[in-house]
């Protein structure tokens, strides 16, 4: 099954994605996450101006199937949640890009060169 990995983007091999715009980054989780995961139920996200450690737990999404932590790629200061996909999970499943889940402020922005591009992040989902 072959999943889209939009290549501006960036991953980590915990199936989170992240759009670095400067300072911000907004995350979400990828394809294969949502598609593995299946019919998303609830998301838990955390509040605005807490901070986010990378590779450290930030939230949870549960689907009929399991219940998966969401791992942050970089660490930084929430600026932003998304709102809709807390009220309405089952977006993850429609466009897992579109409908990101938060967007943070770095604290640490080196911290981005660890992250995989879009053909490493393909050897991941293999």
């Amino acid at each position: 099954m072959s999943h889209k990995i939009p290549s501006e983007l960036k991953y980590t091999k915990d199936h989170e994605w992240a759009l670095v715009e400067g300072n911000t980054v907004t995350i979400g989780i990828t394809d294969f996450a949502q598609s593995s995961l299946g019919d998303v139920v609830y998301v838990e996200l955390p509040a605005v101006e807490s901070e986010i450690t990378k590779e450290q737990a930030f939230g949870v999404v549960e689907s009929i199937k399991s219940v998966s932590d969401l791992y942050a790629p970089l660490t930084g200061i929430v600026v932003e949640r998304n709102e809709d996909v807390i009220n309405s999970p089952a977006l993850l499943n429609e466009d897992c890009y579109l409908n990101w889940l938060i967007k943070v402020k770095l604290t640490s922005p080196s911290q981005v060169d660890s992250l995989l591009d879009a053909e490493s992040y393909k050897n991941v989902c293999q």
